[in-house]
């Protein structure tokens, strides 16, 4: 960055720090690192997911605000995850020892060698992984591809919804592996920083030494493949990267947000490779998977805890499990820097926040089929019956397409909700997906069905 840029970020802090008691602002903002500033964007850098989904839903817009106090401009913001500043993260300066302590406990430490940088998170191990029926099969995949890489499953393709835990289960095979193979050579990236250096290996003449890091590796993890839709060049680059690991026999671990079979903007050759082993998807928790969660976390904090405070914290975050352990984080910081005992109704105005976002985001299948049958004036009854006529067969797929973009269940279950089977609802969505690309009006009903569902379902909850 130019001097001017850092001196922006410099007084963007100094508001932050008059504005914030100093535990707060040595705790969470003392340890971002700015790494850009461009245009209309900034990127920040923090050493772990808990400080990312942390700043992002509590301190996200005071930092948005500051920085426009002090620029006279807005700027979008985007937290990104370096995992190697956790150890200097570590060593900030924090008035509140106790607090330090105990979160201590599951932040990530740096790990790797000399020769190869891992970009691990060492607490991401299958022995932290908490195992229930919406990720056991996926935790027996990654289990398998971990204790014979390259031989049980080659590609695994894990896909869900965001903070579900993929990253957890591809950084413990990485690290399982590590732990067997001593010097073997594993890399966990994400997509984009792929792209990232590809583009500098081109821009400096050094494709020889970029390659060799990625294509020499016993396993390759890369987080989010989704961003490479739409990325021909990238593609091109990748495809002959995912070669080169698989007729080495290594491993090759991948995450996206959807099925490759889903993505748009890919390859056929890439899609059909990353077919070519198992392909498992991740659900939401259930609450008694959330309560485990929460119990784990605790003891990784030493926190003490009523167990029916867990269990209203686990019935009412379901969203994903990054919220959940933000939330538990909040209880422990509220203890150690107060010296209080939590109770039901300081733990209620705690979580106030969370748990009113938790409400919007709370959307059932059963709340969109009401709206988009209200919509297009027919009964529910209607969308779930066996009639194909036009004027219901459209409505119905609509119906199926927003039930997989609103909520996090698997085609499987948005079959059962509409009495279909599954192959039904990937034809409805892809459908509606097509449609929409060229069909002005219909992505203006998509938004307002969205929305209607949305506040129905906030009904619901409250």
């Amino acid at each position: 960055m130019t001097d001017e840029q850092k001196k922006l970020w410099n007084d963007a802090c100094q508001h932050l720090k008059q504005t914030l008691s100093k535990d707060v602002f040595e705790k969470w903002i003392a340890v971002i690192q700015c790494r850009k500033i461009d245009h209309d964007q900034v990127i920040l850098v923090v050493g772990n997911d808990f400080y990312q989904s942390w700043l992002e839903e509590h301190y996200l817009p005071l930092i948005k605000n500051a920085l426009a106090l002090v620029s006279g401009q807005t700027y979008d913001i985007q937290l990104v995850v370096d995992y190697s500043l956790a150890s200097e993260q570590e060593e900030q300066p924090d008035t509140a020892e106790n607090v330090k302590e105990k979160v201590r406990s599951i932040l990530p430490q740096k790990r790797g060698t000399k020769e190869t940088k891992t970009n691990l998170n060492s607490n991401y191990t299958f022995d932290s992984f908490v195992v229930g029926p919406s990720n056991q099969f996926a935790h027996a995949a990654a289990m398998a591809s971990a204790q014979s890489p390259s031989r049980a499953y080659n590609p695994l393709f894990i896909y869900g919804g965001v903070g579900l835990g993929k990253t957890h289960l591809m950084q413990a095979i990485g690290n399982f592996i590590l732990s067997k193979k001593g010097k073997g050579k594993v890399c966990y990236t994400t997509s984009e920083a792929f792209l990232n250096e590809y583009i500098e290996a081109l821009q400096t003449n050094s494709l020889a030494k970029f390659r060799k890091k990625y294509r020499t590796v016993d396993a390759l993890l890369i987080d989010d493949i989704h961003f490479l839709a739409g990325k021909e060049r990238l593609q091109e680059e990748f495809f002959h990267t995912f070669n080169a690991i698989f007729e080495n026999h290594k491993q090759i671990v991948m995450t996206s947000d959807r099925p490759a079979g889903e993505l748009e903007g890919l390859a056929p050759r890439l899609v059909s490779r990353f077919e070519w082993g198992l392909v498992v998807e991740m659900e939401s928790p259930d609450v008694e998977t959330r309560v485990a969660i929460l119990r784990k976390k605790s003891e990784q904090l030493k926190l003490s805890i009523e167990q029916n405070l867990l269990f209203y914290i686990a019935e009412r975050i379901s969203s994903n499990i990054r919220r959940l352990e933000g939330a538990l984080i909040r209880v422990a910081s509220y203890i150690s820097l107060t010296g209080q005992s939590m109770d039901m109704g300081k733990l209620e105005y705690l979580l106030r926040d969370t748990l009113d976002q938790e409400k919007k985001h709370a959307i059932s299948v059963e709340n969109i089929q009401k709206t988009v049958a209200e919509h297009f004036d027919l009964r529910v009854g209607d969308l779930l019956g066996r009639k194909r006529t036009q004027n219901i067969a459209w409505p119905r797929q609509v119906a199926m397409y927003l039930s997989r973009d609103m909520t996090n269940l698997s085609f499987p279950s948005i079959g059962d909700s509409f009495g279909r089977n599954h192959a039904t609802v990937v034809h409805a969505c892809k459908t509606v997906e097509k449609e929409q690309t060229t069909d002005l009006k219909l992505r203006q009903t998509l938004s307002l069905l969205r929305q209607r569902a949305g506040h129905q379902s906030a009904q619901t909850v409250s």
